[in-house]
Order: C-alpha cells, then sequence, then structure tokens
C-alpha cells in the first residue's frame, strides 16, 4: 500500500482540507424524537470523490462539500488554534461506580447526544445500574467530535464504537444547520505545518470556517447558521 492509498487527512495553509486513500464520503443526519433529543444517526447520500478530494474548509464554495478556490477569493484564515496536547491531557474525568467518563469541553459539536435521559453526566453516577451504564455507553459513543468517552473501570478500556474509515457530512435538521466533518475511524489529520494531531477512532473537523478551535469543530456552525445545501 502506497502512502496515496493509506486513509490520511492534510489540512493546507488557509486552504481545503485534502483527503487521501478514497475515504468514502456520506451524509449523517442526526435524528431526534418526539420531544427534540437527539437520539440516533442516518445515514443519507454518498458522494463520488475519487482520491485525494478536496473538501471545503471556509465554508464559502459553491461546490459543497468539495473545494471550489473560493478561500483564495474570500482571504479565509485557516490558522490552526487547537492544542496538539493529546485527548487524556485535556479531558476532565467525572468517576462512577462502575465507569468513568472522560470530557474534553473544547471538542464539543454541539451535536447534544449527551443530553436525552438525565444527561450523561449525572448518569455516570449510576452506573452500578445496567440500564444506566447502557445509556452512558451509547451517548458517549454518538459523541461526533469525541468530546466524550466512556471507561470501564474494571478493565480500563474505552467503549469506542467500531468504524471503518469514512468520513461524514453532518446534518441537523432540528436546528436548521449543517455540522462538521465527522472523522472516523482512526484517519490520521495532518496539520499545516506538517505535524500530525493524536489518532483518534472519531474526531469533527471545523467546516463552516467560523470555528475558535480550528482544525477541530466547536460548535460554531450553530451560532452562525451554517448551511450546505446538501
Amino acid at each position: 500500500m502506497t502512502e496515496l492509498d493509506t486513509p490520511g487527512i492534510t489540512i493546507t495553509q488557509n486552504g481545503p482540507y485534502v483527503v487521501r486513500g478514497a475515504v468514502p464520503l456520506t451524509l449523517q443526519v442526526i435524528e431526534v424524537d418526539a420531544e427534540g433529543q437527539s437520539r440516533n444517526w442516518r445515514e443519507g447520500r454518498s458522494f463520488e470523490a475519487g482520491s485525494p478530494y478536496r473538501l471545503c474548509r471556509c465554508g464559502g464554495s459553491a461546490k459543497k462539500p468539495f473545494c471550489d478556490g473560493t478561500h483564495a477569493t474570500i482571504g479565509f484564515d485557516g490558522t490552526e488554534t487547537a492544542t496538539r496536547a493529546p485527548y487524556a491531557e485535556q479531558a476532565e474525568t467525572f468517576d462512577g461506580p462502575t465507569m468513568e467518563l472522560t470530557d474534553a469541553e473544547a471538542l464539543c459539536v454541539f451535536a447534544r447526544f449527551c443530553d436525552p435521559d438525565g444527561r450523561v453526566w449525572n448518569l455516570i453516577e449510576e452506573t452500578d445500574q445496567e440500564d444506566a451504564r447502557e445509556k452512558v455507553k451509547y451517548e458517549a459513543g454518538h459523541c461526533p467530535g469525541g468530546r466524550l468517552v466512556a471507561w470501564t473501570k474494571a478493565t480500563g478500556d474505552a467503549n469506542e464504537p467500531l468504524f471503518t474509515s469514512s468520513i461524514g457530512l453532518v446534518e441537523d435538521p432540528k436546528l436548521g444547520v449543517s455540522g462538521p466533518l465527522w472523522v472516523r475511524g482512526g484517519i490520521a489529520v495532518e496539520a499545516a505545518d506538517g505535524t500530525t494531531y493524536e489518532v483518534r477512532n472519531r474526531v469533527a473537523l471545523c467546516r463552516c470556517g467560523a470555528s475558535s478551535n480550528k482544525p477541530f469543530c466547536d460548535g460554531s456552525h450553530a451560532s452562525v447558521g451554517f448551511v450546505d445545501g446538501l
């Protein structure tokens, strides 16, 4: 396997994400229940993208999700401001009877899977009960940015969902906005200066151009009303 065949994302300076390795690209829609609470992910259409392909990072492309060069004409500032520290150093730990929950708040993408059923931070305190344990695993595992991770104390194992290498274009019909790139399955993300961010099972990359934690999403798409038209 050559470097071009290996799934990976390179961030260009003030420009797009360059994706190599023929990584599948699909819409991923947040589905809510009757009370408006985020409950499930629904996969939508897929995109023929080839390899490599270039995904818009400034939010201004007329050919979303792909780059059309608009970043250059609007003077997009894509300066990466996120810490390079590993997740474990960023995260706060919440302790429960049988599980721990780690939480790196800077990685919140405002998908709201953590809110139903009494909120995951309260549920972690009830993990001596099987129902609460399953809810903690589910809610933390549905967090697209990997802000939340549920750990089993007896084994020290993270309860991570199983993903193949893929990218989801998050859509949030409840708020009427489009969200980040949901990068799944341990795809390496290389910064514009050539260093590589910690490789994780799931991260969320900003594609509205407004995040103050670039390249990662910080939920700004909701406040700026970003809509990709897809």
